[in-house]
């Protein structure tokens, strides 16, 4: 569903009109009645069909868009988010979790969320991807990769202000992101020998410590003990060398310090097409790489090609796992 005030619901409409492009079938966990006025507001020729059980989508994506029903308690206006809806907007998070953990579905695609109804409705986590966590009972939180085809990208902060950043970078953590996107890379991109380009913190990697210690103290450790796990990993890198296409070939993915490293060279490659991926948790969960959208909402105008692209890696990352397992 995400925010029923948003561009979800117009981009899963959208998405279901392509599917003769390989898009593999999905059920929209959202408000038929909801979904349906849209599509008549939009004009778009999606058929709303509602059903009981994830495994009844099958039968029906050919010819309607499934959808397990999470009915609104009021009607959603375009651009204009309420706290009202917060709490079915959480139970089709919630839902749609649970049908992945119970192996009812082989992924989650979850649309973009605006954080503030929820937590004026009382939501305690940051994001999905916290709360995605919480549901799975992890002992310690997931990770965030931005994925295309150009680049795989892991913050290893997110959303902390940037002067925060050195003070909460630990070797530690770095080493706990560096193995959970490894086993990724394997388990659910049939990467057989990850490689990892680590950036470093501070410009030019600190140039041996005259930009700031940060680097050859916090930084390198990581690496090396990456190393030592049997990891391939490199760095700490100088950012601004490290995603040119030359570069790019050389890593699978890389580990980079903060949220804005991270982004600004995924999202300038592949504005359109980049995925959102949690790591670490027991199901697969991709994302749109955009947000709400709330400034174009109920114009028709939205793009559903994140969306797109979100639900074929989702689809592809469960035949890999399923390979990993020895279920394919």
């Amino acid at each position: 569903m995400g925010e029923p005030a948003g561009i979800g619901g117009e981009i899963a409409l959208k998405a279901w009109l392509r599917r003769g492009e390989a898009i593999p079938v999905f059920a929209a966990v959202d408000d038929p009645e909801r979904l349906a006025a849209l599509a008549a507001q939009l004009g778009l020729a999606v058929p709303v069909r509602e059903i009981a059980a994830a495994k009844d989508a099958a039968e029906i994506f050919g010819a309607a868009l499934p959808v397990l029903a999470q009915k609104l308690p009021v009607p959603a206006v375009p651009g204009r988010p309420s706290a009202a809806t917060a709490a079915t907007v959480i139970g089709a998070i919630e839902r749609a979790a649970r049908l992945a953990l119970s192996g009812e579905a082989a992924a989650i695609v979850t649309n973009p969320i605006q954080k503030k109804p929820l937590y004026d409705a009382g939501f305690a986590h940051p994001g999905h991807t916290e709360f995605l966590g919480a549901l799975a009972e992890l002992e310690a939180p997931p990770a965030m990769m931005l994925a295309a085809e150009e680049l795989r990208v892991v913050p290893v902060t997110i959303h902390r202000p940037l002067a925060e950043v050195p003070k909460i970078l630990t070797t530690a953590e770095i080493l706990r992101i560096g193995k959970i996107t490894a086993v990724a890379l394997r388990r659910d991109f049939g990467v057989t020998r990850p490689r990892l380009a680590v950036a470093g913190l501070n410009p030019h990697a600190g140039e041996s410590g005259s930009m700031g210690d940060e680097d050859e103290t916090i930084v390198a450790p990581a690496v090396d003990a990456l190393r030592d796990a049997g990891i391939d990993a490199t760095g700490p890198l100088p950012a601004d060398t490290m995603f040119h296409a030359a570069a790019r070939a050389r890593y699978d993915a890389a580990l980079c310090m903060y949220h804005d490293q991270a982004l600004i060279p995924i999202k300038t490659l592949a504005f359109d097409r980049a995925v959102n991926v949690t790591l670490g948790l027991p199901f697969i969960r991709t994302s749109p790489d955009h947000g709400t959208a709330l400034d174009i909402a109920g114009t028709g105008v939205a793009s559903p090609e994140s969306l797109i692209a979100a639900l074929k890696m989702a689809a592809a990352m469960a035949a890999c796992r399923r390979a990993a397992n020895g279920l394919a």
